[in-house]
């Protein structure tokens, strides 16, 4: 009879790598889940301590509440949904605005460097992008108030002149102008590199046989763009976009440097003391408040949390179907 054959070193070495695999897996798979967990915990911990610090505003004496919120407003506003209505109105416009102005603007210079500038100029271009989406936001409302806001009166000067049948752009424009527009433009610039430097890596990721075959066909450069880049490319933008929405709309700094604010549920965007952000009102009020005044601010803050939450979950449900 012939003895059993020993399985040689490589032998045991091939049997043992599967297990430390699955062990690696098993590894990674614990890390990702406690990552994930991680995430859930930090987002519940913030709107609890935001719930807990408003509570005075929530359970409180009201009638103190009222005295401290009409401190706030010089009498305008005596509740709590008075006071933090128009706050939030103004935050709303003020990013939305921003959005709409860099939008575009972002798509285009994105396209510029993936799909038309030269290979040395698109990473002179890349590079400077990724640069600006790394400028703090004081550094760009120092650059609003002190260059942007003396220098861009006469254009807001001559759009009221002009276009001042329109509510938007009712005059007389303020000056100095330190408004919605104006904020709205810094904001537009702040947010800018930030959508192009997403949405440049993606148009970069296009698969190549997409464009070969739609340039194969006959189509033009734009017409090859327009099939095939910007229908790969759609939820990326749409997530890119609102990436920028959401860091409009918790800027502090730059709207505290630069508007004149105001109370006001108001669309004229020429004109000073109209609207002010939730954000930049906190910055604002909160040297000088006390205990309840602090709550009344943090209530303010709660709100703008889930203001926040519900367009990133708007932008979630969008990017799905746009991926589909």
């Amino acid at each position: 009879m012939t003895s059993a054959s020993k399985p040689s070193p490589s032998d045991a070495s091939s049997l043992t790598k599967p297990v430390n695999g699955e062990k690696a897996d098993r590894i990674f798979r614990g890390v990702a889940y406690a990552c994930g967990i991680l995430i859930l915990v930090v987002l519940a911990a913030v709107a609890l301590f935001l719930l807990f610090r408003a509570w005075p505003l929530i359970g409180g004496d009201q009638h103190t509440n009222s005295e401290v919120i009409a401190n706030f407003t010089g009498g305008r506003a005596t509740s709590f949904w008075g006071y933090v209505g128009p706050l939030l109105f103004g935050t709303v416009l003020v990013a939305a605005l921003a959005l709409v102005i860099a939008f575009f603007v972002s798509i285009g210079i994105a396209l510029f460097i993936s799909h038309y500038a030269p290979k040395r100029l698109a990473a002179v271009l890349s590079y400077i992008v990724d640069i600006l989406a790394a400028i703090p936001s004081v550094i760009y409302g120092l650059w609003g108030g002190l260059v942007l806001v003396p220098a861009i009166y006469p254009f807001w000067n001559w759009v009221a002149e002009h276009l001042g049948w329109i509510p938007l752009f009712a005059g007389p424009a303020a000056n100095p102008p330190r408004t919605v527009a104006t904020v709205a433009l810094v904001l537009a610039i702040m947010i800018l590199p930030i959508i192009t430097s997403i949405t440049r890596d993606i148009f970069l990721q296009t698969p190549k046989l997409l464009e070969e075959a739609a340039l194969g066909l006959g189509a033009t450069k734009w017409e090859m763009i327009r099939l095939s880049v910007l229908p790969f490319a759609r939820s990326g933008i749409v997530s890119a976009s609102m990436l920028g929405l959401g860091r409009a709309l918790g800027e502090t700094m730059a709207v505290l440097m630069i508007l004149s604010p105001g109370l006001k549920y108001s669309f004229r965007l020429l004109q000073a003391s109209q609207n002010q952000t939730i954000a930049a009102n906190i910055a604002a009020q909160y040297p000088e408040a006390d205990s309840i005044g602090v709550s009344v601010l943090i209530g303010t803050g709660l709100v703008l949390f889930v203001i926040t939450f519900l367009v990133n979950l708007l932008a979630r449900r969008i990017t799905e179907k746009a991926s589909k």
